[in-house]
């Protein structure tokens, strides 16, 4: 199945390559890809579940979906999150 989550604080490849890079170790995640312009994150998973854990993850990275409150710590880790994306090896 496809599903793709509109999260909030995505706003550059560092931030992008945080999420790739922590939802990909997911299982049952699979073709996942993050779009910086729409603040989108679009994958394949197995089963409903997946959907849930991926959300989860997201919030504890600091990019919470659209239907979830934006809260002050949400900002500030995704700061850390979007930093530790630019600082990351290629």
């Amino acid at each position: 199945m496809k599903t793709t989550i509109i999260v909030q604080n995505l706003k550059c490849g560092g931030c992008a390559k945080t999420i790739t890079s922590k939802i990909s170790q997911l299982d049952g995640i699979s073709e996942l890809s993050v779009d910086v312009a729409s603040a989108s994150v679009s994958f394949d998973h197995e089963a409903a579940n997946d959907v849930k854990a991926v959300k989860e993850r997201l919030k504890a990275l600091g990019y919470p979906s659209v239907e979830e409150a934006n809260s002050i710590a949400a900002k500030a880790v995704s700061l850390v999150s979007c930093a530790t994306g630019k600082m990351a090896k290629s």
